[in-house]
Parts: C-alpha cells; structure tokens; sequence
C-alpha cells in the first residue's frame, strides 16, 4: 500500500460522511458511492458542522454506484444502514480487489457474517463509533458530540492494515483504538443501543437526558442491559456487568441526545431493529439466555417499524 491510502466509502449518511471526512483530513484519498444524495455531494461536498470546529469535505470522486468506482482500494468503508432489505454484498461487490480491506462500520451484533461468507480472502476490519451525530440535509452533517472509534481485524486481532487505518483516523484528529476482541467491542455497543435506541421511540421521542432523568426508565435500561451483558458471557466474549453502571454514568453527563433509531423514526425511515435486538434474540436462542425484555423490546418496535414505513 502507497503512503496515500485510497479509500472508498459507501453511505454518505452522518457516520459515513463524518468519518469520510475525517479519513480525507487524516490524508487519505477518499471516494464516495452515493444513492439519494448523490446530486448534493457531487455538487457542493458535504459540510459538516462540529462541536469541534466546522469543516468542508469534498471526495476525490462520487460515484452512484460501485460500477463506476476505480479499483483497486486499500479499504472500502460501509457505512450504510445494516436493514435486511439492503444488499451491501451486491453493493460493494464489483469494488472489492484482491487486497482490499472492507470495514465494517455499522450498528449490531454479527453484522460481518455475510461479508465474511462472501469474500473470504479479503481482510475484514470491524469498526464501532462512539458518536452523537446526525444527518441534518443533504449534504449537511451536524456533530453533537464525542467520536471515539474502536478498530480490530474480524474475528479478532490488530492486522498491520488496521493499525494504518488507525493512524490515519488519528491523524484526521479523533481518537481511534485498537482492540484484539472487536466481537466484545460490539457487545459492548449493543449494550447502549439495545435499551436507549428502542426506549427512545417506544417512549414517543425521549433523548437520553429525559430517560436518564426517570428513576424508572434508568432501572428498565439497566435490566435490559443486565440481558447484553449475559449474552456476551455465553458468546465468548464477556463483559463485566460493573460496566452498566459506568455506562448509564457516562450517558448522563453527555449532552442529551435524540438516537439514530428515533431520527429514523420520526422521519419515517427503516429502523436498524434486527441488527439491534434480532440478532440478540438469535444469540440468546442459540445458547439458552432468556431475554424477555430484549424480545418485548423487539416485539413492540417490530410492529411501530411495520407501522410507521406503510
């Protein structure tokens, strides 16, 4: 790999364009696919407007689709919505070269199987952010808070091209880790999105502040919790309940934040339900853990999803 990585992202939603940025001003050379904001991006780029300071990103190129795209890449980053309906291996198929590395920057648990079955000579990386951000138009991104990434090659390990990836990340100016079980690290996440993204439109529009401020709330959040924590013992890949506190403690002192699942939502778009709490369920089948809050959970959003995209 040259000393300019050359990278193409695929989802120009919040996530996608505010680490797209950040890679581009880490010093890599970033292209992006785009779908419904492709006449925005192409045009004008994307602003993005920080916590940390407002800046500009324009990709070297923007593309409809993988087609188009100029192999080979150094990496390709997905970024798109993990919904049953969209195809990421059918979307990034024809860009993937024989030493392109694909991250794998999404929401939930087991995200990478199907990228694993599909290409399983090329490197998969799992990528988890820590971020309060969202898409406010085309084209406009606004960053509320935080945005620490955790990095490791899947199923587990810190492969030569995820330390680069790393430092570019880093030299972008977020803070960005390695982590030799990145499978806990996604647990780990799914323990803050399986109770606050949910609850967050099960409760009508509820940020994280006004949950955090019902004693109520925080005991169901904390229980719902409990369940993650007891999946990721019987995966392998444990996380120590003292975590839960520290957790609801850290959430309370951030800025109150209104979830992607809620965004979704209220603008009438598919939630990420299966990826979230789906999956969990398969997990807590597949080892005999009864969840049943994470299944009332997914049983209610289950039908407000169906609900609310007719």
């Amino acid at each position: 790999m040259n000393n300019k990585a050359k990278i193409l992202l695929f989802g120009t939603g919040a996530v996608g364009s505010y680490y797209g940025s950040i890679l581009a001003r880490g010093g890599a050379s970033v292209s992006a696919v785009c779908r419904s904001d492709y006449d925005t991006v192409k045009k004008i780029g994307i602003e993005i407007k920080s916590i940390n300071g407002d800046f500009h990103f324009t990709p070297e190129k923007v593309y409809r689709s993988a087609d188009e795209a100029e192999n080979p890449y150094d990496y390709i980053i997905v970024a798109l919505k993990a919904l049953p309906e969209i195809d990421t291996v059918s979307i990034i198929k024809s860009a993937v070269s024989e030493n392109t590395a694909i991250v794998i920057l999404q929401n939930g648990i087991n995200v990478e199987e199907s990228i694993e079955a599909a290409f399983p000579e090329n490197e998969i990386i799992s990528a988890l952010a820590f971020i309060c951000v969202t898409r406010i138009a085309h084209g406009i991104i606004d960053h509320q808070d935080h945005g620490r990434l955790a990095l490791g090659t899947y199923p587990a390990g810190i492969s030569p091209k995820v330390e680069a990836l790393i430092n570019i990340f880093r030299n972008g100016g977020v803070t960005a880790d390695g982590v030799e079980d990145v499978i806990a690290a996604r647990w780990r996440k799914l323990m803050w999105n399986a109770p606050f993204n949910p609850l967050s439109v099960i409760g009508g529009g509820l940020d994280t502040g006004i949950m955090l401020g019902s004693p109520l709330f925080t005991d169901l959040i904390r229980s719902v919790m409990q369940e993650v924590v007891a999946l990721s013992i019987a995966d392998g890949h444990p996380l120590d309940y003292e975590i839960i506190d520290k957790t609801i403690s850290d959430t309370s002192k951030m800025q109150p934040y209104k979830t992607s699942m809620l965004l979704d939502y209220e603008n009438r778009r598919p939630m990420e339900v299966e990826v979230i709490l789906g999956n969990a369920l398969k997990s807590g089948k597949k080892y005999g853990i009864d969840t049943p809050r994470l299944k009332t959970l997914y049983q209610i959003l289950y039908m407000m999803n169906e609900e609310n995209l007719k």
